[in-house]
């Protein structure tokens, strides 16, 4: 399996250019799902003395891992069918994979990929990390270029946060607070490239992305030729390429409205008493 260098990558992007979904077309899909926004996770109600020992981290962990698995069935663990009535409905393809791609298909014909969003109430007493955990959510290596419609296909960003349960007062569950919506092909052009910024890229058809190792990056301060002959998993296996393990996080794509979306500052107004 062979590097892809930013040459043939570009060539490659160049070769299967594609109109994206655009904005008219993306309003409309966030005014179908306008719905979701308030929906409650009922499967989990945390007691509020209980969340004073786990970090928002780590809750985040908990409840993305819950949903995560219950993606092909969200309308069954909610308070409601919205999920049903928002014209979303799961990919027959994902059953059974959970790394399918991609999660829904609307009513509209577009398709969505699902990402979620912890966003961490600042009026929910939690304990404190020493230093902000950076969000898992991402955009992996399973979605490329060899598998999106252009045309088609959105990522879907649920912001969720843990709010009062409006059934169990002193309960706290994941709750939907907002969401949007923005082009694949826009968010994973910006990732790659921003992988062969950083000297990084490509093993085989997209097959697996690619870093610098601590050897490869000593080797490019030192205006050495990095070996670009094959990659690693770990550090002491000693290549200059490892497999980049962070790979699609969405703090990480460079697409400035995504970026704009996911700051903490966006959520504030969310929390205001």
């Amino acid at each position: 399996m062979a590097f892809m260098t930013k040459v043939e990558y570009e060539a490659y992007v160049k070769d299967h250019a594609s109109s994206v979904v655009n904005a008219e077309d993306i309003a409309h899909i966030k005014i179908a799902l306008q719905p979701l926004i308030g929906v409650q996770f009922h499967i989990l109600s945390i007691p509020k003395e209980i969340l004073l020992a786990f970090e928002p981290s780590q809750i985040g962990t908990i409840i993305g891992t819950l949903m995560d698995a219950c993606i092909p069935q969200l309308s069954k663990i909610t308070e409601s069918n919205t999920f049903d009535t928002v014209g979303l409905y799961k990919n027959e393809g994902i059953l059974g994979e959970r790394e399918g791609y991609p999660d829904y298909l609307h009513t509209s014909g577009k398709r969505l990929e699902l990402k979620l969003l912890f966003v961490d109430n600042p009026n929910v007493k939690m304990k404190k990390p020493p230093t902000p955990r950076e969000p898992s959510a991402r955009l992996t290596g399973k979605v490329t270029f060899k598998n999106i419609q252009a045309d088609k296909d959105l990522l879907l960003v649920i912001a969720y946060a843990l709010m009062e349960n409006r059934a169990k007062p002193d309960f706290f569950s994941p709750t939907i607070i907002d969401f949007d919506v923005f082009p694949i092909y826009e968010c994973i052009l910006a990732r790659d490239r921003r992988m062969y910024a950083s000297h990084g890229g490509w093993f085989g058809q997209f097959e697996t992305p690619t870093i610098l190792s601590k050897q490869g990056k000593r080797k490019m301060n030192l205006c050495q030729p990095v070996d670009y002959s094959s990659y690693g998993r770990k550090e002491n296996e000693g290549k200059d390429l490892n497999e980049d393990t962070n790979f699609g996080k969405l703090k990480r794509i460079p697409y400035g409205p995504l970026q704009e979306y996911i700051k903490p500052a966006h959520f504030t107004v969310f929390f205001e008493k």
